[in-house]
């Protein structure tokens, strides 16, 4: 007689033997890196990136604290540099079970100025770093993932609502999270699950390219419910969550870590 399984297993809970691929940590700041401190807290083994050697110094001390088992260089714009990573994961542990995509990148000309006027070139390289890497990735991770996985990638509500600033990286945006809902639909029978994480405004590197991100920042907080933002732990803690088998039957969605301020008018 087969013994019945328990739904309720605390070790639902938790990430431990669970290989994860951590994409887009630029300094202790990082959405990546509250990610990455949130999983490898539930016993998750991490192999972390870095994008080129001026960035290596800001980001080795953190995936040495954090335990990573890997530290790999990854330009997603390189030839051959994704797929390189990827088999050094396949070397290393033979599987993947989790993936955390937290990049994004426009030409400065392009972000900063309208729409209507960016380049055909900066449009194209921002929705190839911001939004077909994270494609690439997920045909790049299915064949590791034999016993299904998660796939995440972060947006932002300017995808979904007019941001004023925001500019270029709303449709871009946009076109990730309509690709995080088609890839949820193709790997489902993998058990691969995708989710769309849409934080609030947080202080990163990556923000700061941003025309008037403190205005932003001050005029979110002032409308959101609680009058709080989220932090990189508080979208850590959610992504090593959904992470887990305990959310085994959650994917497709965006999910919002912002206080409910996509919620007001």
């Amino acid at each position: 007689m087969t013994a019945s399984v328990n739904p309720f297993d605390p070790a639902r809970l938790r990430l431990d033997g669970k290989k994860g691929l951590i994409v887009g940590i630029a300094n202790a700041q990082s959405i990546a890196y509250g990610c990455a401190q949130a999983t490898r807290a539930l016993g998750a083994d991490l192999a972390i990136t870095y994008l080129n050697d001026k960035a290596k110094p800001h980001v080795a001390p953190l995936a040495e604290g954090l335990g990573a088992a890997l530290l790999l260089p990854l330009n997603v714009a390189e030839e051959g540099a994704l797929e390189a990573v990827f088999e050094a994961v396949r070397t290393r542990w033979g599987k993947l079970d989790f993936l955390i995509h937290s990049i994004a990148f426009a030409p400065k000309a392009d972000l900063q100025g309208r729409l209507t006027d960016s380049s055909g070139p900066g449009f194209a390289e921002a929705m190839d770093v911001s939004c077909h890497s994270f494609i690439r990735m997920a045909r790049l991770a299915e064949p590791l993932m034999t016993d299904g996985g998660t796939l995440f990638a972060m947006s932002y509500l300017g995808a979904q609502k007019v941001v004023e600033h925001y500019n270029l990286m709303g449709p871009v945006k946009a076109a990730l999270e309509s690709a995080g809902r088609y890839l949820a639909a193709e790997l489902a029978p993998k058990n691969i699950r995708v989710h769309i994480v849409s934080p609030g405004p947080i202080h990163t590197r990556a923000a700061s390219g941003l025309a008037e991100f403190d205005t932003l920042v001050e005029e979110t907080q002032e409308k959101t419910p609680g009058h709080r933002l989220a932090t990189i732990e508080d979208v850590g803690l959610v992504v090593a969550l959904l992470a887990t088998d305990a959310a085994r039957i959650v994917t497709g969605d965006t999910i919002f870590i912002d206080g409910g301020y996509h919620l007001m008018g």
